[in-house]
């Protein structure tokens, strides 16, 4: 088998390693050590959002990290996202220059749209709801101005890259047929039990990098989203890191389940970004450059493979979402 690179190279000729750090529901203190946990373990990607709102304990660690002289700036890969209430060209600037503030930096090495339905503006809410718990809509999302507004952020040199995260591909096709810039990558989820194989080679053909977010289930998301009051009966009830395929062969070779998972989706050559905020599981992900599967264990994890009904992120986990008319997910991919 060909050796596994550590970065994918993208179609603007930028590297993007392979492993990254997922911070999503991570905060504060947490968050400030989790990142030096992962620094430390050699992480060099780190993904976050506005949406999340952890960017400036991100951007404190960094900026411990690169005045210190540990990490040098242009070694780090750093994703943040645009907001569903940023969704309009005249908007994405603001957005940007909020988290580069917040982050501490000059530029982002990758900016993404993070979702395909837009919200109202209404203050500083990043998810603006009604009395009763659903989100305010913003009906009149036009993807294409959208992504004109992410164009205009590489010019400016706030964006080093632009992305998409979330889109299906005849969203993606229309943002094609007018983009000036292309996009250098689709985030998605991206599992075990649900690997999106139309829309990776949907992307692959059209030379578009893939990075799965949840990589290992999300095993703590119905509690996340319930919280958030969202309605979660519809999520599946799985547990990929238990599933007996994997433990077969994580004991097979000597590793745990979840490097086994990442391992299976990096040899893929799409992106990882699993979320931790322990270090020893921390440096635990970071561990799948340095072993490979072999053919029958791919055909096994490959067989796996159940489909849409496997999908997390979708319905109404955030109440009204899929009442939007970009709302992505009724395509087949």
């Amino acid at each position: 088998m060909e050796e596994l690179k550590p970065y994918l190279e993208l179609n603007n000729c930028s590297k993007m390693p392979i492993v990254g750090l997922g911070t999503f529901q991570c905060y504060g203190e947490a968050m400030e050590e989790a990142l030096d946990a992962a620094l430390e373990a050699g992480y060099r990607h780190i993904d976050t959002a506005y949406v999340y709102e952890n960017e400036a304990a991100i951007g404190r660690a960094l900026k411990r990290w690169l005045d210190s002289g540990r990490v040098k700036r242009e070694d780090l890969f750093i994703t943040t996202k645009l907001p569903n209430i940023g969704f309009k060209r005249e908007r994405v600037e603001k957005y940007l220059r909020r988290s580069l503030e917040a982050l501490q930096l000059s530029y982002v090495d990758l900016y993404l749209v993070h979702q395909t339905w837009g919200l109202l503006e209404q203050g500083e809410d990043v998810l603006p709801r009604d009395d009763e718990g659903e989100l305010l809509l913003d009906l009149t999302t036009d993807l294409v101005g959208v992504w004109k507004g992410m164009e205009d952020q590489v010019d400016a040199g706030r964006a080093r890259s632009i992305g998409l995260c979330n889109h299906n591909a005849r969203q993606i096709k229309r943002i094609l047929r007018a983009a000036r810039i292309r996009p250098v990558c689709l985030q998605i989820e991206l599992y075990l039990y649900f690997q999106q194989r139309e829309l990776v080679a949907f992307c692959r053909a059209l030379d578009i990098a893939v990075v799965a977010y949840a990589p290992l289930g999300s095993p703590g998301m119905v509690d996340v989203f319930t919280e958030m009051g969202g309605e979660t009966d519809m999520i599946p009830r799985v547990d990929a890191l238990a599933d007996p395929t994997v433990l077969e062969i994580a004991e097979k070779h000597g590793r745990t389940p979840a490097q086994v998972l990442l391992r299976h989706t990096v040899q893929r050559g799409i992106a990882v970004i699993p979320k931790s905020s322990q270090p020893a599981r921390i440096e635990e992900n970071f561990q799948v450059l340095d072993f490979s599967l072999d053919e029958e264990d791919v055909d096994q994890l490959d067989s796996l493979d159940g489909g849409r009904k496997y999908r997390l992120f979708s319905g109404n986990i955030l109440k009204g979402m899929s009442k939007h008319p970009e709302y992505a997910y009724n395509d087949p991919y």
